[in-house]
């Protein structure tokens, strides 16, 4: 199977952002906050946008499965209070619960949390449950920065996150570690913020030793991991003038990295400079870099076609990639196929 981690629901029904739209104008006016349940959206509304979309790429492409999650960007944290982001996190895990329970053989819900700046991460707990137990859920999107761009929370390693990473461990599922908007002009959404994020969170995790205390904790860092693999060198040096153990000991058992990049050479260097074991398939198609490459006439986000192309994998490897590390790394997965049949 062509198992893709990393997919969000970008092309969702207008009808979604405008009640968005209505629930940030009522911050200024709380009488006129909107009642989630006011928010229609049919199951041939949902078909439409997938079957145009996602589905059709993928059938295009070759994959097989998609493991989909709401919007990264439209998670955006930092706007309004809990509540706006417990309403707006409900309906839109219920959204891409729907789009699984349509498409049970080509989606899998990923849990979005309804995540404030400066709220207990406590707070997250009923709705992670909920997703899990209602909506069959087989890992979530951890913001490390709900504050879009301020970094105003502790780094990962503090025991403000250890509520989500104890029933994390009691669920068994992995974390994807994804920030949302950002709120701050000097820093590109995708082009930055993201990035700059997924290089914080592994340096966080370097850092510390957050894994003596949880083992089996399990974080996937997208985007092919930031800057980590291009200056892996770095990182090992860091972890040595810091007393740590190397790299493979002190991080790799717990921390993978998927295939979000977008031209040949950067999946050659992923291939090449981490252990196949760590590497999951993803390409977050329909995301934040949807055009065709003129030096290739094909879509940046084509991951599949690098992967297979690039010269560090051989075809064992390539299972893992695309199929062995996703059922290991995220076993709800592996439950939810095997029941399937598959």
């Amino acid at each position: 199977m062509i198992i893709d981690v990393h997919g969000h629901y970008t092309t969702a029904p207008p009808a979604l952002g405008a009640w968005r739209d209505l629930q940030v104008a009522a911050l200024q006016q709380p009488e006129q906050r909107p009642d989630p349940r006011s928010l229609r959206i049919s199951d041939d509304e949902i078909r439409d946008t997938i079957e145009r979309n996602q589905l059709a790429k993928m059938r295009e492409r070759g994959s097989d499965l998609t493991l989909f999650s709401p919007r990264a960007s439209f998670m955006a944290h930092h706007i309004g209070d809990f509540r706006t982001s417990s309403d707006w996190a409900a309906i839109c895990n219920e959204l891409c619960a729907r789009v699984s329970q349509l498409y049970p053989q080509h989606f899998v819900p990923v849990a979005m949390l309804p995540q404030s700046p400066g709220v207990d991460p406590a707070t997250c707990i009923p709705e992670l449950e909920r997703c899990v137990r209602d909506y069959g859920c087989v890992g979530l999107n951890l913001n490390p920065d709900p504050s879009g761009g301020h970094w105003n929370s502790p780094p990962l390693t503090d025991r403000h996150w250890y509520p989500i990473y104890e029933k994390m461990v009691e669920y068994d599922i992995p974390a994807m570690v994804h920030v949302s908007t950002s709120c701050k002009a000097c820093f590109h959404t995708t082009g930055a913020h993201y990035i700059n994020a997924d290089t914080t969170a592994f340096m966080q995790l370097l850092q510390g030793d957050l894994f003596a205390d949880f083992p089996t904790l399990k974080f996937l860092i997208p985007h092919g991991g930031g800057a980590a693999p291009y200056h892996w060198g770095r990182y090992r040096g860091l972890a040595q003038e810091l007393k740590k153990p190397l790299l493979q000991q002190h991080l790799l058992g717990n921390v993978f990295f998927d295939t979000c990049v977008y031209h040949q050479p950067g999946i050659d260097l992923l291939t090449r400079v981490l252990p196949v074991a760590n590497i999951l398939f993803a390409s977050e198609m329909i995301g934040a870099v949807r055009g065709i490459d003129p030096e290739t006439g094909h879509a940046y986000d084509d991951t599949k076609r690098f992967v297979l192309a690039t010269p560090h994998l051989n075809e064992a490897d390539r299972f893992q990639v695309f199929e062995g590390n996703a059922r290991r790394v995220f076993p709800r997965l592996d439950a939810t196929l095997k029941a399937q049949g598959r």
